[in-house]
């Protein structure tokens, strides 16, 4: 098996390949602007990872890996229009740089993109890979649903955020993953060992997120530190706050989430206080290893060599130790 950095520049190769320019400029334009804005490629390049550690050479799966980086692309083209963001990646959003009717079609034009490139396969793969996605696929529209509703809800709950986070994020890294073992023709059991690998790792990578929000270092996290807490995000912190706070503190917090301060330095300043004195930060960073460890304890069922197991702990571990 080769290093991750490896894959990563054979897969920007097939992606650089497949951007080019077509008409009409206006629709296709937007979608190679969001493919080429970078990111840290982190689907595909477990596709193309979990294909190789099941005895398939990578090639085989740039495709699957493709469509995975493409569905993900198109999910952020829309997330970012329902978000009203102006910045991706520290770049302007295509719903800002061209307009929202573009971002729409655009973003349209993306998922039927990526159901098509699963047309470089023979029909049962093709099969496989198709219905894994469309499962997929809704539950990352369920998940993003689940997130909105959140917005307007006092009462959600731990579970309910794990959920949540579950469908958003961490079902399109198990797909990945399995897409990888689908295309080496792995056995069923394989299959879904591996996608339980990789969803719980997306699990454990979106705490991490959620923590490095609020605690990474404003000098390599890539954005705005504390941008959660600005917005008033029900994360897993704020949760376990409230529930670790005695009733002078669960009011304050519940009270900073409920305003919007033109200058929010203080405000972030106070919850982050109020994560780590109640516990919360603490209890965070232990789930997040309680995720990553159910990730690797499902690796020793798998029927790979034990060298390719050590590959993947230390890419999750790289992951998890990471401070962007």
């Amino acid at each position: 098996m080769q290093n991750i950095q490896f894959y990563h520049d054979a897969f920007i190769e097939h992606l650089n390949a497949f951007v080019e320019p077509k008409k009409p400029e206006t629709l296709y334009e937007p979608i190679n602007y969001i493919l080429q804005l970078g990111g840290k490629r982190l689907r595909p390049v477990l596709t193309l990872m979990t294909a190789e550690i099941f005895g398939c050479d990578y090639t085989k799966a740039l495709h699957a890996a493709l469509s995975v980086e493409v569905f993900h692309n198109f999910s952020l083209v829309h997330d970012d229009i329902m978000d009203d963001a102006p910045l991706r990646r520290g770049k302007i959003t295509v719903h800002e740089k061209w307009d929202i009717n573009t971002g729409i079609l655009s973003g349209d034009a993306m998922l039927i993109m990526a159901y098509r490139l699963f047309e470089n396969y023979e029909p049962k793969v093709f099969q496989d890979l198709a219905k894994l996605f469309s499962k997929t696929a809704l539950e990352v529209c369920e998940g993003q649903q689940y997130d909105v509703d959140f917005e307007t809800r006092d009462d959600v709950t731990i579970s309910e955020y794990l959920k949540m986070i579950e469908y958003k994020t961490a079902v399109l890294v198990g797909a990945a993953m399995k897409m990888g073992a689908i295309v080496a023709d792995a056995s069923e059991e394989c299959r879904n060992s591996i996608y339980d690998f990789g969803k719980n790792l997306g699990i454990a990578f979106q705490l991490q997120d959620d923590y490095l929000d609020v605690f990474g270092d404003p000098e390599t996290f890539g954005k705005q530190v504390g941008g959660d807490i600005i917005e008033n995000k029900k994360t897993y912190l704020y949760l376990k706050a409230l529930e670790f706070s005695n009733a002078e503190d669960r009011l304050q917090l519940e009270h900073l989430y409920s305003v919007s301060p033109s200058n929010p330095n203080d405000k972030i300043d106070t919850v982050k206080q109020l994560f780590v004195s109640s516990g919360s930060a603490q209890a965070t960073k232990a789930e997040i290893e309680h995720y990553t460890n159910k990730a690797f304890s499902v690796l020793e069922s798998i029927k790979v060599s034990e060298d390719n197991k050590e590959a993947l702990r230390a890419f999750g571990n790289s992951l998890m130790n990471r401070n962007v």
